[in-house]
């Protein structure tokens, strides 16, 4: 076995990506011990069930002891409390990152409790699934997936180095963003996708009488995707429109004013620019397949997901 990147690596709250990342960073055979944590008891007992991390351990601070490299795998909004909590316990040298959606309002919540011995490097693997717990992870996760990295003023490049071959030894492909570019970019490719979804579902279930029956009996592939997006964990999904605010807002106003141009066409019959609207936007989903982000194989909204 070859020397690994991190003798001892602690993620903090074991959801899907805490758990993928354990069973990827094991297949590549690139660290040592991996600890963990988590808040409910529940879930600390099922990793343990399932030989999820090395060691499973009954409060953060025990689990960051000694850690080479933290994972901060909490929902956004409780990111700030969890690095308070184990800022007395963090080893000298330690990088501390994160997986989550946000980035500007992480730095701002994380940082002030970090002691100045330690490196801050934020990170998010644009990776996921819809299920969400410790059983949801599966080592193939990041494979050709992005994950970015948002270094902090007075990161240390060698640290930032050391991290990103962690995500690349896992199968990502690694890029280095601005906090505030992140943020617009997500409100974007994330962030809005995923509230038009839970609206568009929220809209059907307020229309009972076909909900009951029709809309779920007959659902067709588009439905059926929004309804696999708004599946998301409502936690998670809460938090990061409450800490991207701005962007999004940003974001969804244009969406309203391209969203009020096409009824305005289809309320006067203007064909042609229908046409030419969804020919362009079908250009993005070319462009999509041609990074190696989807395939252009039909699966008509049943693509098995490992859980």
């Amino acid at each position: 076995m070859s020397t690994p990147i991190y003798n001892r690596v602690a993620l903090i709250g074991l959801g899907l990506i805490a758990s993928s990342m354990f069973w990827a960073m094991k297949r590549g055979g690139l660290v040592g011990t991996v600890t963990g944590y988590a808040r409910s008891e529940d879930t600390r007992n099922t990793a343990r069930d399932i030989g999820l991390c090395d060691e499973i351990y009954d409060t953060a601070s025990e689990a960051v002891k000694d850690a080479d490299l933290v994972v901060l795998c909490v929902p956004v909004g409780v990111m700030g409390a969890v690095a308070a909590e184990i800022a007395p316990a963090l080893k000298e040298g330690a990088t501390i990152t994160d997986v989550g959606s946000v980035k500007r309002e992480v730095i701002d919540a994380v940082g002030p409790h970090l002691p100045g011995n330690v490196h801050f490097i934020p990170g998010h693997p644009l990776a996921g699934t819809e299920h969400s717990g410790p059983r949801s992870g599966f080592a193939e996760l990041f494979d050709n997936r992005f994950t970015l990295l948002v270094p902090v003023e007075g990161s240390d490049p060698k640290a930032t180095a050391t991290l990103r071959a962690l995500w690349e030894g896992m199968g990502a492909k690694v890029e280095e963003m601005d906090p505030d570019h992140h943020d617009l970019v997500l409100a974007v490719t994330s962030h809005a996708p995923h509230l038009i979804a839970y609206t568009m579902v929220g809209v059907a279930d307020d229309l009972r009488r076909v909900t009951d029956s029709e809309v779920i009996k007959y659902s067709a592939a588009g439905f059926r995707d929004f309804t696999r997006i708004a599946a998301s964990d409502p936690t998670m999904w809460r938090d990061v429109f409450l800490n991207n605010k701005d962007a999004t807002l940003e974001i969804l106003g244009r969406f309203t004013e391209e969203l009020f141009a096409l009824q305005r066409a289809i309320r006067t019959g203007d064909g042609d620019h229908l046409y030419d609207y969804f020919t362009r936007t079908r250009a993005i989903r070319r462009g999509i397949i041609e990074a190696g982000q989807d395939t252009d194989a039909p699966d008509f909204g049943r693509s098995k997901v490992k859980t």
